[in-house]
């Protein structure tokens, strides 16, 4: 036996698409084959063998739609989800689907845009709405956080020591580090939500050197390149000076592990402040001892 039920499809709509087509059914608002449309939501009317009714749940809509409170959001930090609302002009003409059951005149339809995942996926819906939402009032700090995460922060380009250097107990070492946006800045980056635009600025404000012997240093730059003309001092900025060689150490050599902080200063919707990320490098260093020819 041949029964007929209704089936509704909600269309989702990417931010990467063009914006809504501000379009609604012609005069015969059903269509043919049972299609009833609103602007972002069909019911279609189907034969279902074997069924005396429709199936259990009813429509088979989104447990979003529908006569919601405004904005929707969850509590789980940079990934929340923030919906921004704007009337719909012109309005839908009564019987859409988009007035849910209710008459022009009575509340109104907005396109409600909700952004997910650190704002990589944007939902555009339309909802009636009894008195005009709320709009969701987004934490700058949250935007700042997702323009650090668009940049692409590394730990230090480490120019020196090398892995194939040869160093000696007793001698000078100079560390630098080669300077770029993503290893050491500075390095800016935007974000925008809810009419909220907030920029974030990231520079590395020092380097700690493991150097695999015990000690570490602290260096507030990128550290001096070293020349030859320069014979063996030690460096003006940021070296060090080994007491023992690394033959004792794993694989007999030292390992030196370079760790930057990035410090972030953002500002944005009428607030400012200061993020803090951390990277790190690592560099396998041999040490040897002085050869004495006799």
């Amino acid at each position: 036996m041949l029964t007929r039920g209704v089936v509704t499809a909600t269309f989702i709509v990417l931010a990467a698409l063009s914006a809504p087509v501000n379009s609604y059914a012609e005069d015969d608002p059903h269509g043919s084959g049972g299609t009833h449309c609103g602007l972002y939501t069909c019911e279609v009317a189907v034969d279902v063998t074997g069924q005396a009714g429709g199936q259990e749940g009813g429509s088979g809509g989104t447990e979003e739609s529908g006569g919601g409170s405004g904005s929707a959001s969850g509590d789980d930090g940079k990934y929340a989800n923030v919906c921004t609302y704007k009337l719909a002009d012109p309005q839908p003409p009564a019987g859409s689907l988009d007035w849910e059951g209710h008459e022009p005149g009575d509340g109104a339809v907005y396109e409600q845009s909700c952004t997910r995942n650190g704002g990589d996926l944007t939902i555009i819906r339309m909802v009636w709405q009894a008195d005009p939402p709320e709009q969701e009032a987004l934490d700058p700090a949250v935007l700042a956080q997702r323009a650090v995460d668009s940049m692409t922060l590394l730990g230090p380009d480490i120019a020196s020591p090398r892995a194939a250097g040869k160093y000696t107990v007793g001698v000078p070492m100079w560390m630098w580090v080669n300077q770029s946006a993503t290893t050491y800045g500075p390095n800016t980056a935007s974000a925008s939500a809810g009419g909220i635009t907030v920029t974030a600025t990231a520079k590395v404000s020092k380097i700690v050197w493991t150097m695999g012997d015990g000690s570490s240093v602290t260096c507030n730059g990128p550290g001096t390149p070293y020349t030859s003309s320069q014979d063996m001092p030690e460096s003006p900025t940021c070296g060090h000076v080994y007491s023992k060689a690394s033959a004792g150490a794993p694989s007999g050599k030292f390992s030196v592990t370079a760790t930057s902080t990035w410090t972030i200063n953002w500002q944005g919707g009428g607030q400012a402040g200061q993020l803090t990320e951390v990277r790190q490098t690592n560099v396998q260093v041999a040490v040897g001892e002085v050869q004495v020819v006799r």
